[in-house]
């Protein structure tokens, strides 16, 4: 497991590029037959992937950095599976997984099992994990089953589809919010004009871009912004201070995913063009 810690705005406006990327992009989420975990002292957020292929991965707790004897001992989780076809198995219950598909596991659930139906398409399942202190029961939601909203336009470049999965009126959870944003062809730019939220940190994961494509994600607060060059199945940190929004080269897709103070989806502070930087 990766430990990353907060970091204070003040200081992040002299970090140079190696730095940002260090502290702020995880640059490999899947890797075969392994399960991936970065946890940021920021809301406790614990981020990563599993890639079963040869064999099922287990979603395992690392005893000595999380101070517990299995992952959901005091944890909630979000799934979604950005691959082919896939099974998720929690405590002894199987849920098929197809693209897209979301699974919450709540807290107290012992057991969790990754696995693919097939080898040469396997289950790419990204998840995010936040600090509970309520068991809510596990749900599985198809894309087709999730909250749609049709946000932007193709003139302003920014034409897309939120679909909630975790949220107060869809899945119930203690303080996790997840869900997936589809962009259109030919549309480029999310979350701007863009904002921030001081009750709640968040991360974004970038995918459906081609190898050669790339995101320019904005960071960092307002009046001093910066950024950071994100490629396919890579996801960024966000704090509560900072803007999260990016142009990529293509269209792509990105799940989002926030944890802290609360559940309130419109809950930012928008930010006015005009006073970017």
């Amino acid at each position: 497991m990766e430990i990353r810690y907060a970091s204070h705005p003040a200081e992040v406006k002299h970090f140079d590029t190696e730095r940002l990327r260090k502290e702020f992009l995880i640059e490999t989420l899947f890797v075969p037959d392994k399960l991936t975990a970065v946890y940021s002292h920021v809301d406790r957020f614990l981020v990563g992937g599993a890639l079963p292929v040869k064999e099922p991965v287990k979603l395992e707790a690392d005893k000595k950095e999380m101070g517990s004897d299995y992952f959901l001992e005091r944890r909630e989780i979000g799934i979604i599976n950005i691959g082919g076809a896939g099974i998720v198995t929690a405590d002894g219950v199987r849920y098929e997984l197809a693209p897209r598909d979301c699974l919450y596991i709540g807290l107290g659930t012992r057991d969790v099992t990754f696995a693919s139906n097939d080898a040469a398409n396997p289950a790419r399942f990204y998840y995010n994990s936040s600090p509970a202190h309520k068991s809510y029961p596990t749900v599985k939601a198809a894309i087709e089953e999730a909250a749609p909203v049709h946000l932007g336009s193709l003139s302003t470049s920014n034409e897309r589809t939120i679909y909630k999965y975790i949220h107060g009126g869809g899945i119930r959870s203690c303080q996790l919010v997840m869900g997936m944003t589809l962009l259109k062809d030919g549309s480029m730019w999310n979350t701007m004009p863009c904002h921030t939220h001081n009750r709640r940190s968040e991360v974004y994961l970038y995918f459906d871009m081609p190898e050669d494509g790339v995101v320019f994600h904005m960071m960092g607060e307002p009046h001093e912004t910066r950024h950071l060059v994100v490629r396919n199945e890579q996801a960024v940190f966000s704090p509560s201070w900072s803007i999260h929004s990016g142009v990529g080269t293509t269209s792509y897709t990105f799940i989002w995913g926030m944890a802290g103070e609360n559940q309130e989806f419109d809950d930012m502070d928008p930010v006015a063009m005009k006073d970017l930087k």
